[in-house]
């Protein structure tokens, strides 16, 4: 059987399991941080989310392609074709979630659903309308009270802050946005005595990954930043101009893991550039002005928001096919 598809007819060796891959190893350093930072238990997290992710995947993959005919021939197809998006998703939605153990069902519910329900319910890789991980998260934390208890990193603050208010209970942005008191910049940017997720802890650890990805070409660079930046000028505005609010808003909570692995998703952002730059920019003024009239981390609930305002901006905004070149009819108008 031969297939026929239009021009432009362009070939790589860059392929789906390719950038899942660059992005795993991206994200290996915030996991080891996370890991060193929060003892076993956070390893035990990662590991069920893993696990979950792929298995359901691979139970969803059998009885679609009725396993009962010929369970090798079906394995084997599920092999060639795994492409490691679960893999990312279930590490995501690990990195996304409190280190402890008591709430080890969280990562194995939210995984099913973000793997079965958000992506392979739709029909599979690039055809969720969200991004599974971010989907996943808000189903545990709108399911779940144990969502809402985080322990700190096992590391104290640098700075003279106690660790009593810091062992059980908000995240670190919460409570500074709640007028608690909040770790020194230096504190936030290495994650030593933050209260929160797994993988928003060490920003250090989250750039290093970025900058892998953007060496690889799998991101673009200004996004994500153009994503940050907005957020924290509008939330300096929202104080009074008060720029020393600039580098908290940017370094707590989940923002730089938000904008520089989630919210980059190739299929849950617009195709245009203009597209993806008014996406970014119009996500960060709403994570900033949604942190300050409710007074929690809103990064996840935000790119879900925005994720399905992808379909209207891409209405709006077409863009140009491969080697076009307007008339000079076109260029008049």
């Amino acid at each position: 059987m031969k297939i026929l598809s239009t021009a432009p007819h362009i070939k790589t060796r860059r392929t789906t399991r390719s950038i899942m891959l660059d992005v795993l190893i991206a994200l290996l350093p915030a996991s080891i941080a996370g890991i060193v930072y929060f003892g076993w238990q956070a390893a035990v997290i990662i590991v069920i989310s893993l696990a979950a992710a792929v298995l359901t995947e691979f139970v969803w993959y059998l009885i679609e392609h009725k396993v009962w005919r010929d369970a090798r021939e079906t394995v084997r197809a599920w092999a060639a074709q795994f492409d490691c998006t679960s893999l990312v998703t279930g590490l995501l939605l690990a990195l996304c979630l409190p280190a402890h153990i008591d709430g080890w069902y969280m990562p194995l519910l939210g995984s099913i659903f973000a793997v079965g329900v958000v992506k392979m319910l739709f029909g599979g890789t690039g055809k969720n309308i969200v991004n599974p991980a971010i989907a996943g998260r808000i189903f545990l934390f709108i399911s779940f009270t144990a969502m809402t208890v985080y322990p700190a990193a096992n590391f104290g603050p640098l700075g003279e802050v106690s660790l009593d208010r810091l062992q059980t209970g908000a995240t670190t942005l919460t409570s500074g946005l709640q007028g608690g008191e909040m770790l020194s910049n230096l504190d936030l940017f290495l994650g030593t005595g933050v209260a929160g997720c797994i993988g928003e802890t060490c920003k250090l650890a989250l750039l290093v990954g970025f900058v892998y990805l953007c060496v690889r070409g799998v991101v673009k660079w200004y996004l994500p930043l153009l994503y940050i930046a907005v957020t924290g000028l509008f939330a300096v505005a929202l104080e009074g101009f008060d720029f020393t609010w600039f580098l908290p808003s940017v370094l707590s909570g989940g923002l730089i893991l938000g904008a520089c692995f989630m919210a980059t998703d190739y299929v849950t952002t617009p195709k245009s550039k203009l597209g993806n730059i008014i996406y970014f920019v119009a996500l960060g003024l709403l994570t900033a002005g949604l942190r300050k009239t409710t007074g929690i981390e809103v990064v996840s609930f935000c790119i879900l928001l925005m994720n399905f305002t992808v379909f209207l901006i891409d209405l709006a905004i077409k863009p140009r096919p491969f080697g076009y070149v307007r008339s000079k009819k076109e260029a008049k108008k």
